[in-house]
Parts: structure tokens; C-alpha cells; sequence
């Protein structure tokens, strides 16, 4: 049997603030993970428990154990940042060294430019907001004109948001397609422009995640993704990883509208594919919960990808090593919407693994290294 990793990131779980956090606007107290099990009064993931999750840090609800069955440890970012981008890229081995770009507004060249080349006459909003809270704001106008709603936030983020019964999907898609080129053209290094459509359900404006696109900045330098499809072997990404990576290195792909989907996806996978790097994003609990601060529902993910975890251990083969990690934190107990610079949790499984406290390491680059070694050298 061949060797293979199976990597699930949990989008935005955090496990405490970075010693620079405040250089990002953000308390030393951020710590998404824990905070958010003690505003639920505790978290229940026995899984992740077992797997050794509550020897990183006292997390309410989430004990220690003498008999962990995992390897267990916490990774700092190494990259300047602390977006979606930056942390899969510094998880695929590719450090950067300079922040992307933030806008409060963006440069009125960029969106005469914007406005020229997609002949959509105008545009409402150009400020940071809440995703849900600038459709509420905007929508009324939008729906009358069809001009695009375009907002950023703390992260380096051109997002556009239409409502498709309005506007089509395929317009959305082609207006990202022609921001994206102009921020690579006018050198803004802006990590993603992001399509964020929506419909009108019940009176409110309600986002569709299953239609989100994003079309992020290409890697500058080859990834461990390149290497491993370099070699003749497979990468097959679950969720927005080919988003994330521009299809480079990506030799096969499905996109998700929901953690569930995803994480279906990745049990089937698992059963039933043959790549040798299944590389899966879980986006609800930055999206939906830790955004929107809204503690209690980033619980219920936690919880809800816990219970699929038994299955896919279960799924694994003898030659497979499980990888469970984050990109970033979101502490959704935190003031604000955007996202919090903070070091990850990772915990490492496979059939024979010597378990244990693996401790603190340097860069999210760690994750690499502990592929490149399962597939290449084991």
C-alpha cells in the first residue's frame, strides 16, 4: 500500500493570540478556541479529546489524558498576516515575509477601472463591512440599479456581492475574473477578491455559500503541492483549496457549500480515492460562526466535525496519516468581524503513531515537513 496524508484544516480555529497580535489590532487575549468553549460552558469533541486536544490547552469542557492516541502540538505563523491565504500557503511550505494589502477604501483609479471594463455603470458601498450587514444596507438600491456591492474588511479582501435573482451568477463570476486582473495588473497585492452572491429568502438577504468563489493572488513561488504532483502523485482538494492555490499544484478538486458536504466528501474520499494528498477546507467556522462572532454555532461546528472524525479514523487505511489543523484565528468573543492573529493547534494520527507532545514549532511549515516525510521518506 502507498502512503498517504489526509490534511483537514478547521478555517479560523485559532488556539491563542500570537506575541504580535497587537501589531494587528488584535488583543493578546484572542484565543479562539478556548474563549469559545468557555462562553459555551464547556465543548464537547471526546474525538479530539482522545486524540490528546485538551493536553495543548485548558479548554472548558475538553479533558487531559495519560492515553492520548495522537500526536499533539500548536504551530506559530511564521508569515506576516493572518488571513485564509497566507496560512495555507505557509501550510504548503511558502513563507511570506511581507503582509498583503489592506484598504480601507479602495483607490478610485482601481474602480473607474473597475467600472470601465465590467460596463456595470457604478457601484455601491467601497468600505469595510459585515458581509451580512452591507447586503441588508444595500440591497434595496442594488436590486433597483444592479450596480454591485463591492466591500473589504481587515483582510486583504475585494469582495463583490450581488443578488443573483437580480443580477446572474455567471456576471458575478466574470466581474471577480476582471477585478482580479486589475489588482494583479495595477500591482495592489490584494490576496483574494471574493464573489459573495445572494438571494432575498423570507425578506432577509441570505448569503449562498455553495455559490462563493474566490480568486485569490497566485502563489509567487512553487508550493508542496507542486512538489507532490511534480512527482507523479495526486492532490485532490476539498473545499476552497483550489480556490486558495489557483489550481496550482491541485490535480483534482471539489468545491463544498458547507462543512457536512465537505466533510462527506472526505470520508468518500478517503474509502474511495486514490490520491496521495486529500487536502480538505472546513470554511463554516470562520464564515458563518466566527465572522458573525456568533460563538454558540462555532461550538456546534466544532462539535458536528468532532462525530465525523470517528468515521474518518475509522476509514483509514494502515498507511494513512491524519493531519487536523487551522489557518488562522477568528475568535468570535472578540470585538469586531474580522479575523485574529494567532497560533493553531495540530494534531497527527495514524495506525502505530508513538503519541505524545510534539510542543510548540516556529511556522506553520511544520505541516510540510511531516508530508513530505509520510509520502517521500517514511
Amino acid at each position: 500500500m502507498k502512503n498517504r496524508a489526509i490534511v483537514i484544516v478547521i478555517d479560523s480555529m485559532g488556539i491563542g493570540a500570537m506575541d504580535d497580535a497587537p501589531k494587528y489590532g488584535d488583543s493578546l487575549k484572542c484565543n479562539t478556541l478556548c474563549n469559545l468553549a468557555k462562553a459555551n460552558g464547556g465543548i464537547n469533541v471526546p474525538t479530539l479529546e482522545a486524540l490528546g486536544l485538551g493536553n495543548i490547552r485548558t479548554i472548558k469542557g475538553v479533558s487531559k489524558t495519560k492515553t492520548p492516541k495522537g500526536q499533539y502540538g500548536v504551530m506559530k505563523m511564521k508569515s506576516k498576516g493572518k488571513d485564509t491565504t497566507t496560512g495555507h500557503w505557509e501550510l504548503m511550505g511558502l513563507v511570506l515575509d511581507k503582509p498583503f494589502k489592506t484598504y480601507k477604501k479602495f483607490p478610485d483609479e482601481l474602480i473607474s477601472k473597475f467600472i470601465e471594463r465590467t460596463d456595470c455603470k457604478n457601484i455601491l458601498g467601497n468600505k469595510p463591512a459585515s458581509g451580512t450587514k452591507i447586503i441588508e444596507e444595500y440591497n434595496a438600491v442594488h436590486t433597483r440599479s444592479k450596480f454591485p456591492i463591492i466591500y473589504t474588511s481587515a483582510d486583504s479582501v475585494f469582495q463583490i456581492a450581488v443578488n443573483i435573482d437580480v443580477v446572474k451568477l455567471e456576471t458575478l463570476y466574470s466581474w471577480c475574473t476582471i477585478a482580479r486582473e486589475l489588482l494583479d495588473e495595477g500591482g495592489y497585492r490584494v490576496s483574494r477578491v471574493i464573489a459573495r452572491p445572494y438571494k432575498v429568502t423570507n425578506g432577509v438577504p441570505t448569503r449562498i455559500g455553495k455559490y462563493r468563489h474566490d480568486y485569490s493572488i497566485k502563489p509567487p513561488q512553487d508550493t508542496l503541492l507542486n512538489v507532490i504532483e511534480q512527482s507523479g502523485k495526486a492532490v485532490y482538494g476539498i473545499g476552497k483549496i483550489n480556490d486558495i492555490f489557483v489550481g496550482s499544484g491541485i490535480t483534482k478538486f471539489t468545491p463544498t457549500g458547507s462543512n457536512i458536504e465537505g466533510l462527506d466528501i472526505t470520508l468518500d474520499a478517503i474509502r474511495n480515492d486514490a490520491s496521495d494528498l486529500i487536502f480538505t477546507n472546513l470554511v463554516d467556522t470562520d464564515m458563518l460562526y466566527g465572522h458573525r462572532r456568533d460563538y454558540k454555532g462555532y461550538a456546534r461546528a466544532i462539535e458536528t466535525i468532532d462525530k465525523y472524525l470517528v468515521n474518518i479514523i475509522n476509514a483509514m487505511k494502515d498507511d494513512d496519516l491524519l493531519i487536523v489543523t487551522a489557518d488562522h484565528g477568528c475568535d468570535p468573543t472578540f470585538e469586531g468581524t474580522d479575523h485574529t492573529r494567532e497560533m493553531v493547534p495540530v494534531i497527527l494520527y495514524h495506525k502505530g503513531i508513538a503519541p505524545g507532545n510534539i510542543g510548540i514549532h516556529d511556522s506553520f511549515t511544520y505541516v510540510t515537513q511531516r508530508i513530505k516525510d509520510w509520502l517521500f521518506h517514511k
